[in-house]
């Protein structure tokens, strides 16, 4: 029977670990360090806004012990800064009795930015490209908080650089198993540009500003992303007009507010931004584009993210500067 093995447990990984593991979806999560110990003897605890749930599902150390075969699919869910390494460590580890390698299965692209896809396809013949919306949580090994209702997220599927209507409507369906409003994407480039332009929030989320200043600058660094992806000739995929409603509801206990790039500088993680703002500022600079807000969030960001430094350490950078932005919030 097919199974899914999810390589990364943070939010997303180990959120579909347990949805598909409630809907009798075989699935093995594939999870590192804190992470695998606390999976492998709590389980994965999801905070809902009805109460905890946990969930125990088959997790393991390394793709190895998942002993892959000729059915299953893997699902890359680590962060964009990670997806490279993580393909490059995976692609060819044998299958169970030897009668291929993990590249000779379908993989499925979780990340935000523009960059998995064809890391993946350096190495893959069926990538499938997934653009995942979810105000999921994960600020501590094993558990998630999943605030959305009725749905816990929303997923967009489309086979890349081609479609692949076979593969992408199984993989719907599974999406769909799991608490998704899964939808097939018939250009998923078109559709992750899409979703670039908006988690440009997030990397703004990161400074120490206020809700003025950040609605300001967020708009800023949209407005200019989508004048790089024009001049360059790159396709943003419009805004859907069926998109599911998603309610964010209160979850006891939990402070929401923060998204994944402010989760991550919380964390002392690594930081997604070079594959954010910084993809902006790699289309800008091949195709000869000023991208000067984009560039200078990466660079800030860059920087923080170098010295694990926390959320709200620096102010934004002095390129907002225009009107609405007081000098004295601004870096000398």
């Amino acid at each position: 029977m097919s199974r899914y093995i999810i390589v990364g447990a943070g939010a997303l990984g180990a959120l579909l670990a347990a949805q598909w593991t409630i809907a009798k979806v075989p699935v093995t999560l594939v999870a590192r360090g804190a992470s695998y110990e606390a999976i492998a003897a709590r389980g994965i605890r999801v905070r809902r806004p009805e109460g905890d749930e946990v969930v125990s599902v088959d997790v393991v150390s390394s793709i190895r012990d998942a002993a892959p075969r000729l059915s299953d699919t893997v699902v890359l869910a680590v962060k964009s800064q990670d997806a490279e390494s993580a393909i490059a460590e995976i692609a060819w580890i044998p299958l169970a009795h030897r009668v291929g390698v993990v590249a000779d299965l379908p993989i499925l692209t979780l990340q935000n930015g523009l960059a998995s896809e064809d890391a993946a396809l350096r190495r893959f013949d069926r990538v499938i490209g997934v653009s995942v919306g979810i105000p999921a949580s994960h600020l501590e090994p094993g558990v998630v908080v999943s605030p959305a209702k009725p749905v816990v997220g929303v997923a967009w599927i489309g086979g890349y650089p081609t479609s692949l209507p076979g593969e992408e409507e199984r993989h719907r369906g599974a999406f769909a198993q799991a608490g998704f409003a899964a939808l097939i994407e018939s250009d998923i480039a078109a559709a992750k540009r899409r979703k670039l332009i908006a988690n440009l929030r997030n990397v703004v989320d990161v400074f120490d500003a206020t809700i003025e200043q950040q609605e300001h600058a967020e708009a800023a660094l949209a407005q200019e992303a989508r004048r790089v992806f024009a001049s360059a000739g790159l396709a943003v995929a419009a805004p859907p007009w069926d998109a599911p409603r998603i309610d964010v509801a209160e979850v006891p206990g939990h402070e929401p507010g923060h998204l994944s790039t402010w989760q991550s500088f919380a964390r002392g993680a690594s930081s997604e931004v070079d594959f954010l703002s910084g993809e902006i500022a790699l289309i800008a600079r091949r195709h000869g584009i000023h991208a000067p807000l984009n560039a200078a969030v990466a660079r800030e960001l860059g920087a923080l993210a170098a010295h694990r430094g926390r959320p709200g350490e620096v102010s934004l950078p002095p390129e907002f500067a225009s009107g609405w932005l007081p000098r004295e919030r601004l870096r000398a």
